[in-house]
């Protein structure tokens, strides 16, 4: 198993991170680029990767009460991952994401997940900062 995780602080309240990134009609805003994800009968979720071509079935949950999104692999639990937003003080938050990998065959390795944890945090920055006020 191989895990990665990332960090960023973002100076928006924790309620109003979380809630721009659990809403499920803007995923795709945030996530990487070559990930899209379709809701199809919650938790379960769709997500078609551009690389490959291919849609794997999966789990999406958000848990407001813990400012926390949850999401993982449904049939051949090849990964999981799970984004945490905690306050800093009354306009700070750190969003931090976890990814794990199961199977070494679906890690796309430590370069290519760094950069698509860093984009996904920059674009999730990004949504929150166009929200604010």
């Amino acid at each position: 198993m191989t895990e990665y995780e990332r960090s960023r602080t973002l100076p928006a309240g924790a309620g109003q991170v979380f809630e721009r990134a659990a809403d499920a009609g803007l995923l795709d805003a945030w996530l990487p680029r070559d990930l899209h994800v379709r809701i199809d009968d919650p938790p379960a979720v769709t997500v078609h990767e551009d690389r490959t071509g291919q849609d794997t079935s999966a789990l999406l949950r958000a848990r407001p009460d813990q400012l926390r999104l949850e999401w993982g692999t449904r049939d051949q639990g090849s990964y999981a991952g799970w984004l945490q937003v905690a306050g800093v003080d009354d306009g700070t938050s750190e969003v931090t994401v976890h990814l794990s990998f199961f199977d070494d065959r679906h890690d796309p390795g430590r370069a290519a997940v760094d950069d698509a944890l860093a984009t996904s945090l920059d674009r999730l920055a990004e949504q929150v900062a166009g929200h604010t006020g």
